[in-house]
């Protein structure tokens, strides 16, 4: 599959909510632009429809599509249908996988996932380890090098 077909996941379809055919979005994405009504989604895949927007108890996003969706169904887009990020600037997605080393060159693993912080986010490693998406840890990221470079000493 082409780079540009990828999907990108931006939540999961949770618990109904209301008596209108809306669902609660688990996990959804930050980006407000994703869910507005009229923007096409995939539900596992498929095509899809916002047909309303609305925020819930406790911030939480609800939704409601032109379809119905059963609960758990993965929801993405495209690669191609994301917006270019400012430069210094990165999907969560584009980081997993990436080798993480200290600028001293000391192998740290890879990157298993970007998980969301209060504060920041952090990356998780290969072993478990959490490294904070903070300019005093990281050094720098190199998508085309594959590398993230954390400075040395940050960990221990």
């Amino acid at each position: 599959m082409p780079e540009e077909d990828r999907l990108v996941p931006i939540g999961r379809v949770g618990r109904p909510h209301g008596v209108d055919g809306a669902f609660v979005v688990e996990g959804a994405s930050d980006d407000e632009e994703r869910w507005r009504v009229g923007s096409t989604i995939l539900v596992d895949e498929e095509p899809a429809t916002i047909a309303l927007t609305r925020r819930v108890g406790g911030g939480r996003l609800a939704i409601r599509l032109d379809r119905d969706a059963r609960r758990g169904a993965s929801l993405a887009v495209r690669r191609s249908d994301l917006p270019p990020v400012a430069p210094d600037s990165y999907y969560a997605f584009q980081l997993a996988g990436l080798s993480v080393v200290e600028d001293g060159g000391r192998d740290l693993g890879r990157v298993v996932e970007v998980l969301p912080g209060t504060a920041n986010d952090n990356l998780q490693l290969s072993d478990g380890t959490l490294v904070p998406l903070i300019e005093d840890a990281i050094a720098s990221i190199d998508l085309d090098a594959g590398r993230v470079v954390v400075v040395r000493g940050f960990l221990g």
